[in-house]
């Protein structure tokens, strides 16, 4: 991949973006971020394992704001009740069915992610369409917006940390691995070679992935092509691929969904 320096946007409000205190809530896989958004910007975000969240947590971090409401998406159903049980009545959980600032042109709406749609929400209104977002989670997910701003469709592959800890799992030999940029591409270990081979292999398998969608979606036009999530900053950081590595998307998403609903 050749590399250049993938800009990451300034924390600008939303013109639009409601008055006071705001809960923002990304309940994913692996870990929970919260952060409070005043007056379109938003605050301090809060990372927790997702396993152990609960509503004591979430009034912890809550407890000295006077919040308008709560914005939520979550893809861990069980934890909906501890951010029902912390916020009261009135949560808004991101779905097809609310305003989100862009289209849903796909079969089974109800069947795209809380999190993808707040991602698609996020893009559309900080930069624009056609756009391709790349969510580096505990799945990586490819969600694909059209020129006219519709949900289009996308791809979903295991995330990188699934790989490297299914290797360490599966296999009586090699060890747990803490990803870095590789040293070289031929590693002088076993740990050097399954940084490499996961770093490179990665960043292979992400590029085929945009290259496919970009032809078959986008033959005529140049999508911009957005990453965030916990490995972007790995993975995408510095990538003439990406146009921006944005890891607040997912929560500006949930900004907007607020702008247009609360």
């Amino acid at each position: 991949m050749p590399l250049h320096a993938a800009r990451t946007p300034p924390a600008k409000p939303l013109p639009d973006a409601p008055r006071g205190e705001v809960l923002l809530v990304d309940i994913s896989n692996s870990f929970v971020k919260l952060a409070v958004a005043k007056n379109g910007r938003i605050g301090r975000v809060h990372r927790l394992p997702t396993k152990t969240l609960d509503a004591a947590q979430i009034r912890a971090i809550t407890g000295g704001h006077r919040l308008k409401g709560t914005v939520a998406a979550s893809v861990v159903p069980k934890k909906c009740r501890a951010v029902d049980s912390a916020c009261g009545p009135g949560v808004c959980w991101v779905g097809p069915d609310i305003e989100l600032g862009v289209g849903i042109d796909y079969p089974s709406p109800r069947g795209i992610g809380a999190d993808r749609l707040a991602n698609a929400a996020g893009c559309r209104a900080h930069y624009g369409v056609p756009a391709i977002v790349v969510d580096f989670g505990t799945a990586v997910t490819f969600d694909v917006l059209s020129s006219g701003g519709d949900y289009i469709g996308g791809v979903i592959a295991p995330g990188l940390n699934a790989m490297t800890e299914y290797l360490h799992d599966r296999t009586a030999l090699l060890p747990f691995i803490r990803l870095s940029e590789p040293v070289s591409a031929v590693g002088r270990s076993t740990r050097d070679a399954m940084i490499s081979g996961a770093v490179y292999g990665y960043r292979g398998l992400v590029s085929e992935i945009i290259r496919r969608v970009k032809k078959e979606a986008f033959p005529r036009r140049r999508p911009k092509v957005i990453a965030t999530g916990g490995d972007a900053p790995l993975i995408a950081s510095g990538s003439a691929l990406f146009d921006a590595v944005d890891p607040l998307l997912t929560l500006r998403g949930l900004l907007v969904v607020a702008t247009l609903n609360l």
